[in-house]
């Protein structure tokens, strides 16, 4: 297997990465997403980057088509099935509200009430049929939605963790007489408590598994007429992919996929360069991603919520998104508060500065203002940047309502509002999960991650950054490192005290067959197959659930337990012995794993430093203008230091560094910069 491609389209760029391990060499392109048509932008890039399709091994592709459907509420149109009285689930939701402050807030259902209907049917929770499926109300139902328009539709009964039956019946009545594929239902997504949730899980795949299997379908097909004989892969949210004939069933699964990617690639490169804890930012056009990295393992949730009252329930990375990219358009409101995003310029018409007819000043027109990008090479354009214009805006959005003397003034303020902001998304997932941020070092990735990465930096007092050799393509990257992954989660909810040890081990066995019919139906090779089995665990009247991993299918049910209250006591500091122990949930994971990836392909080329200076130009740093020197990325030799200030530039992304930073190349190209104390 030589020929690798990874290919991740964000909100703004569509990123691209060719290696090729027999030869160690690697290319790289980067277009502009075309929004109207995201395939469109696919095979562009592939033309950039001058592949033959017919030679490459792995395309492996990250998306956010599934997430910015439901983001953007413009998924298919949806209905649903539920047992009588239920309808209203994904309304109700939990006690929660979408503002910290006021009794007001809106909230937009996936599924319309109109399209929700109801049937007789009832299961409790130990899996005893109360009331029989009515299965002529079920046909008329179907018919119904059909009547009106619904393209997809979910089944989700209550209780079909526990036994699926009635939801399973239900669901071969719906597809005897549906006009398509999209029907599921909710046991075939996840088989877990908590209705809520796992209806809200079901009804974001039964709403852009149409999207997105359209729009994978398509790259595919064209992939074919241009001569690709093999399966084109795609990224998950869990960091792992999967073929992309299995979208159409697993939908769900690729939300956040791009972003997964992104930290997937970081744990490799933090592994790479001896560094154990890792946050990452993620900064691209639209958003602002974090993560954390915690000794060489990207954290994983089970839980996350994609919007107010939208929860999706399926292991991911845990990944924390606001709205602040590099093209998020500054303004100042009612209040005249300035403020950035989360509205953003997009790639059409994108920044002002990047003379595509943007006309408001985003968070990237600031940073040409101020220097610290090239106005003479902006990506994605053949025209320099318009400056003067870009000062115009700047003086009557944002200085007009500031009181502030000049554009520069405004530019600065925009950035260090932003920077306020990218800080907050990094406090919320380490500090109030219990991690010191000063105990991380930052990897900043994007297109323009790395140049606000010492700002942030010194906003939270951390002490280090890595910045990868292709800061602008990290996503891509994670494409090519992943490996073939899906997971499984069983709800027993019993307690440990009750539980047969035949029918847990009977329970992962099934778990670990469905894995391995389905890397058998993707047919991609792999090095090794790894199975691993988990436990969730609580004390009865306790709603905070404890995983700990399981070592063997041949079950000890006593040390199980003499690990959980080991486990509880090393998290809480408390023992409660008295306590009954409840089994909540079985997880299996299987891994289909690859060979992996010789990161000596980014090995530094041979030089001097001097070689790799373009010059200088005037840029600006905590208040005051500096005569810094530019770098070019690609020329700089390993083992080489940088003192500050400079500026160092690539295709995809340019580096930021102020005075008081020290940076200095290691082996495989990743920028360690050091910081000291500002005077």
């Amino acid at each position: 297997m030589a020929l690798s491609i990874g290919v991740d389209v964000g909100g703004t760029f569509t990123d691209f990465l060719l290696l090729d391990s027999q030869t160690k060499q690697f290319r790289t392109a980067k277009v502009p997403t075309t929004v109207d048509d995201r395939s469109r932008g696919f095979m562009e890039g592939l033309q950039a980057l001058e592949a033959d399709v017919q030679q490459v091994d792995w395309l492996v592709h990250g998306t956010t088509a599934g997430t910015n459907a439901v983001l953007e509420r413009n998924g298919a149109r949806c209905g649903l099935i539920t047992t009588r009285g239920f309808r209203d689930t994904l309304e109700l939701g939990r006690r929660t509200r979408p503002n910290a402050y006021g009794l007001a807030g809106n909230f937009e259902p996936l599924i319309e009430r109109k399209y929700r209907m109801e049937v007789d049917e009832r299961i409790d929770a130990q899996g005893r049929v109360i009331t029989p499926l009515d299965e002529d109300g079920v046909r008329a139902a179907a018919q119904q939605l059909i009547d009106m328009g619904v393209e997809s539709i979910v089944i989700h009964f209550l209780h079909s963790y526990s036994n699926a039956g009635n939801e399973a019946r239900a669901a071969e009545i719906v597809r005897e007489i549906w006009p398509n594929d999209y029907v599921v239902a909710g046991h075939e997504i996840m088989r877990e408590m908590r209705e809520f949730e796992r209806g809200s899980t079901a009804a974001v795949h039964a709403s852009i598994s149409p999207v997105v299997s359209r729009y994978i379908g398509k790259v595919a097909q064209e992939l074919e007429a241009k001569g690709f004989s093999r399966e084109l892969l795609i990224m998950q949210a869990n960091g792992g992919m999967m073929a992309s004939s299995l979208v159409r069933e697993q939908a769900v699964q690729t939300v956040m996929s791009g972003p997964a990617a992104g930290v997937l690639a970081a744990a490799e490169l933090a592994r790479a360069a001896n560094v154990k804890n890792i946050i990452t930012g993620d900064m691209g056009g639209t958003s602002f991603d974090v993560a954390l990295i915690v000794d060489g393992q990207p954290v994983v949730t089970a839980e996350k919520d994609l919007a107010y009252s939208v929860p999706i329930r399926v292991p991911m990375i845990d990944i924390h998104t606001v709205g602040a990219g590099g093209g998020s358009i500054a303004h100042v409101d009612k209040a005249g508060m300035l403020r950035v995003g989360p509205e953003s310029a997009g790639s059409y018409p994108g920044p002002i500065g990047y003379g595509r007819g943007g006309e408001h000043p985003t968070i990237t027109d600031a940073n040409f203002l101020l220097g610290r990008l090239n106005p003479d090479a902006v990506t994605g354009s053949q025209t320099q940047a318009p400056l003067e214009k870009v000062a115009d805006a700047m003086q009557k959005e944002v200085c007009a309502g500031l009181g502030l003397k000049d554009a520069y003034e405004a530019a600065a303020a925009i950035l260090d509002v932003a920077i306020s902001e990218l800080a907050g998304a990094i406090r919320l997932i380490s500090i109030e999960k219990g991690h010191d941020p000063r105990d991380f070092a930052f990897m900043p990735f994007g297109g323009a991650g790395p140049l606000h990465a010492v700002a942030i930096a010194r906003e939270l007092n951390l002490p280090r950054i890595v910045v990868p050799r292709f800061p602008g393509l990290t996503s891509a990257l994670g494409c090519i490192f992943a490996d073939v992954r899906h997971d499984f989660v069983q709800t027993i909810n019993t307690p440990l005290a009750e539980v047969r040890n035949a029918d847990l081990e009977d329970i992962m066995h099934q778990q670990a067959e469905a894995g391995r019919k389905l890397l058998q139906r993707e047919k991609v090779e792999v090095k090794r197959t790894d199975i691993t089995h988990e436990f969730d665990l609580l004390f009865r009247g306790q709603s905070h659930v404890m995983r700990l991993p399981v070592q063997d299918t041949q079950i000890d049910l006593d040390k199980v337990l003499e690990q959980f209250h080991a486990a509880y006591k090393a998290r809480f500091d408390l023992e409660l012995p008295e306590m009954e122990a409840i089994l909540v949930n079985i997880r299996t994971t299987i891994v289909g794993v690859r060979e992996p990836l010789d990161l000596s392909v980014f090995k530094p080329l041979p030089g001097s430093l001097e070689d790799a200076r373009r010059g200088q130009r005037r840029v600006y740093f905590d208040g005051a203008w500096y005569d810094t020197d530019i770098y070019a990325r690609d020329a700089i030799p390993a083992d080489a230091v940088i003192t500050g200030p400079a500026i160092v530039e690539q295709s995809d992304s340019t580096l930021a560094l102020d005075p008081c930073t020290t940076t200095r190349v290691d082996s495989i190209g990743n920028l360690i910069v050091e910081l000291t104390a500002q005077g």
